[in-house]
């Protein structure tokens, strides 16, 4: 197995992207500590581990606040001594709305999380990193990152591009070290972080542009799945990556370079 021995930490493990990651890096071998608000939310991605013969825990903790984060790496460490992994993946897109329309507690919420979020998490996991080398795998986006048509998504696309920036930085910071710092951009997956979407007013200033084929070229139209994300996650985390590090990578068939 690809990851035998490692320990893994993974944000936003409940469901989606980060879910479909736990799966499958547990199914390589990695030990697997599986983090979102709640614990009790963690059950199924932990009981399913379990029942396949890996080893995981929960690990309840905002990813906005720095106490809760420091504890939370902790717990890892505790649990297994080490740790190898990090999928900074939880997010959320936040309040879409034009400018004038967005509230200045609306932006600090979507760049608390989705900017400050990814800092903490790696933050607090970096010593544990550095003392064998490791992986970092950060969540960012097409918005922000390529496709800038999103009306609205101006909070949650900032906090993505300056995801993007924060691997660079960091990717080299920590190279010395053997820790290799990556971002993903996924484009549409079929994830529930549309249903916590707020919209307001985005059709009023929205630019009408079709696109007669499909708005996802690759796949005529049809969203990616939390399984195929889930597979460059592993690649990443894998040494089969070795070489690579402060590098985005699109994973959307071609949507950005269509509606960019």
């Amino acid at each position: 197995m690809q990851l035998e021995s490692r320990v893994a930490l993974i944000t936003g493990a409940d469901s989606g992207i980060g879910q479909a990651a736990a799966f499958l890096l547990a199914i390589e071998g990695a030990k697997i500590a599986a983090l979102d608000l709640k614990e009790e939310e963690l059950q199924a991605t932990v009981q399913r581990i379990r029942e396949g013969g890996g080893e995981a825990i929960p690990v309840a903790a905002d990813i906005s606040q720095p106490d809760q984060m420091k504890k939370a790496v902790q717990k890892v460490f505790e649990e297994w001594g080490r740790l190898d992994i990090v999928f900074a993946n939880a997010g959320i897109n936040g309040v879409w709305a034009p400018l004038e329309d967005l509230e200045p507690e609306e932006w600090d919420r979507t760049l608390d999380t989705n900017l400050k979020g990814t800092y903490l998490t790696v933050k607090y996991a970096v010593p544990h990193l550095k003392k064998q080398g490791g992986s970092v795998i950060v969540t960012a986006s097409i918005n922000g990152t390529r496709k800038f048509s999103g009306t609205g998504a101006t909070a949650y696309s900032c906090s993505k591009a300056g995801q993007v920036a924060f691997t660079k930085m960091v990717a080299l910071e920590l190279a010395p070290h053997r820790v290799r710092v990556n971002v993903i951009c996924p484009g549409a997956v079929e994830t529930d972080i549309g249903e916590n979407t707020e919209k307001k007013n985005v059709e009023a200033v929205r630019i009408p542009v079709e696109y007669p084929e499909g708005h996802i070229p690759l796949t005529h139209g049809e969203p990616g799945s939390p399984e195929q994300v889930a597979q460059l996650v592993l690649f990443l985390a894998s040494d089969a990556s070795s070489l690579i590090t402060g590098t985005e990578v699109w994973i959307d068939g071609a949507e950005s370079l269509l509606q960019g």
